[in-house]
């Protein structure tokens, strides 16, 4: 079967490709609403860009009828983020945070959440996820001719479980991958845990 995006409308496409770019990892990412309450709600159109500098990426569509997102909204206002790396343990609660609230309604306070403070960042973190990135607006981009919006997010602090560090012989940072047990997206309601890990030499 070869299709042709040409072809396909929104919807269409976004089924082909949620269905075949898998797993795909969740940003989990809480924000500040206009009236100080928190905003918590996962995207699974998010990736790594870049170490130097330390940028996160994360695509945002639209509300329903078209507005804007109140995190991104948000990110445009105060320019400050905390994107989590959720594990399976959690899987309840961002499926919840998707729900769709009135504006300045706090998915934290009505999941029940617990928060804890970044040291010197506005922001806090959701107290049990393992992962979470203290970022900063870097760049925002509306991509032409679609509805999505590309968010540029600039790493400033890292919070990773204590439980799930150490560090190499050379003293790199080192996690292990089952042990974050990250949350992972496919399409539909449909979700994914890590399977069998290996490791493979690289070509020299």
């Amino acid at each position: 079967m070869y299709i042709d995006f040409a072809t396909l409308n929104q919807s269409e496409a976004y089924h082909a490709l949620v269905q075949t770019v898998i797993p795909r990892p969740i940003a989990w990412v809480l924000t500040e609403n206009e009236n100080g309450s928190h905003n918590l709600a996962p995207f699974s159109f998010f990736n790594v860009v870049s170490s130097r500098p330390p940028l996160l990426s994360i695509a945002i569509g639209p509300k329903a009828e078209g507005m804007p997102k109140d995190t991104l909204a948000n990110i445009e206002r105060d320019g400050r983020l905390v994107i989590h790396i959720a594990q399976r343990a959690l899987a309840e609660a961002v499926n919840e945070s998707a729900r769709v609230l009135e504006a300045g309604e706090s998915e934290v306070e009505r999941i029940g959440l617990a928060t804890r403070p970044f040291a010197d960042f506005g922001l806090p973190r959701v107290s049990d996820a393992h992962i979470a990135f203290a970022c900063e607006r870097f760049e925002v981009h509306r991509i032409v001719g679609g509805t999505q919006t590309l968010v540029l997010a600039r790493i400033q602090q890292l919070y990773v479980a204590d439980a799930l560090a150490e560090r190499d012989a050379k003293d790199r940072l080192r996690l292990d991958p089952k042990a974050i047990d990250p949350l992972c997206r496919l399409g539909g309601t449909e979700y994914a845990e890590l399977g069998k890990i290996f490791s493979l030499a690289r070509p020299r």
